[in-house]
């Protein structure tokens, strides 16, 4: 891979400056602080560009992914689009010979990461996924925790979000363009539970309840399950459940509950805490969690564009919550566990 003398050398660009977030703003400014120079941006809602061209002054604008590659010479472009467009995008830029990261979740199905990881080795091109919640406060705090043995070994994570209501109107409730409930914040929580759980995967089971909500909802048959479970087995005889749910009216503390065998560690946000038992005796201990250091994911890319620093959120990593989230979908319409492709 033809290596940049500098950071700054990097040009950048996004597809997608959507409204939702304002996240083509924020992939640029982090870009931006990481030393590369924001250069392009294509948006399909022509309103888009002039918000994006007043953001970034002599930023040229596109309409389309198209246009940016045939019109521009940006080197770095990320993807900040809906779910279902992620791999169709990156396997056009990548073939383009442009490097690419891709909003999570990286793609919907094991199918598209493997087309575009293929397709980055071919062009000799960085592909990378935006996981850029690998750097938060509350899992930094988590893994420095288990590496401590606060709770012993860990043999069972237990990671959820959600509660009962009525899911929103927009693109991420339906289940084509989506992929389902699981793949918005699951992508996070896998992602999380990854780091802990250090372990070859061998099988995954994946459940659902669906129809509750579609009638309520503007996308009907194709609105994304009402709840969705999926329980990974590790080769060590260790597990994994991963809880989506619109229609929990008893919902857990935290986003995860790591269980180990001296131990319970409750990781949520601005505050871990570790629960210990003596006996009869109780011990809850709260830490505060340190701030997110998510500026490392850029910084990352452009070290490894610049100084061929290891990538640390490689493809194949990325590839791993999206098998597990793309097998729990097809397990819960099979009504049975499915073995794994890739550990």
């Amino acid at each position: 891979m033809p290596r940049f003398r500098s950071a700054k050398q990097i040009k950048t660009g996004v597809v997608g400056y959507g409204a939702s977030f304002n996240m083509g703003r924020h992939h640029l400014n982090a870009m931006q602080q990481a030393g590369m120079t924001p250069v392009a941006v294509a948006d399909i809602d022509p309103s888009r560009l002039p918000v994006a061209a007043a953001d970034f002054p002599g930023i040229q604008t596109f309409p389309s992914l198209g246009a940016m590659l045939a019109g521009c010479d940006v080197d770095l472009i990320t993807m900040v689009t809906p779910h279902n467009t992620h791999a169709p995008l990156a396997l056009q830029a990548l073939r383009a010979g442009r490097h690419v990261v891709c909003e999570k979740p990286f793609a919907l199905t094991t199918a598209e990461c493997d087309a575009m990881i293929a397709a980055a080795r071919k062009s000799g091109v960085m592909l990378s996924a935006y996981h850029n919640r690998h750097w938060d406060g509350c899992i930094l705090a988590a893994l420095k925790q288990v590496r401590a043995g606060a709770i012993g070994e860990v043999y069972r994570i237990e990671a959820h979000v959600g509660r009962h209501g009525q899911p929103g109107d927009w693109w991420r409730t339906s289940k084509k363009i989506s992929g389902g409930i699981l793949y918005d914040w699951g992508a996070h929580l896998l992602e999380y539970s990854l780091q802990l759980m250090d372990a070859d995967i061998v099988e995954v089971t994946g459940f659902a309840h669906t129809g509750f909500w579609a009638a309520k909802t503007a996308w009907k048959e194709d609105t994304h399950e009402d709840e969705a479970l999926a329980v990974v087995r590790f080769a060590n005889g260790k597990w994994l459940a991963l809880t989506v749910t619109c229609l929990d009216a008893n919902p857990k503390r935290g986003m995860l509950e790591v269980t180990g065998t001296k131990g319970s560690l409750i990781v949520d946000g601005g505050y871990n805490e570790i629960i210990t038992q003596d006996g009869p005796n109780t011990t809850i201990a709260r830490y505060r969690n340190p701030d997110s250091e998510s500026w490392r994911f850029y910084r990352n890319i452009a070290d490894h564009l610049v100084k061929g620093t290891p990538l640390i959120i490689t493809p194949e990593w990325a590839r791993r919550p999206i098998h597990i989230m793309d097998l729990a979908n097809r397990s819960a319409r099979l009504g049975r566990s499915l073995r794994v492709r890739y550990a």
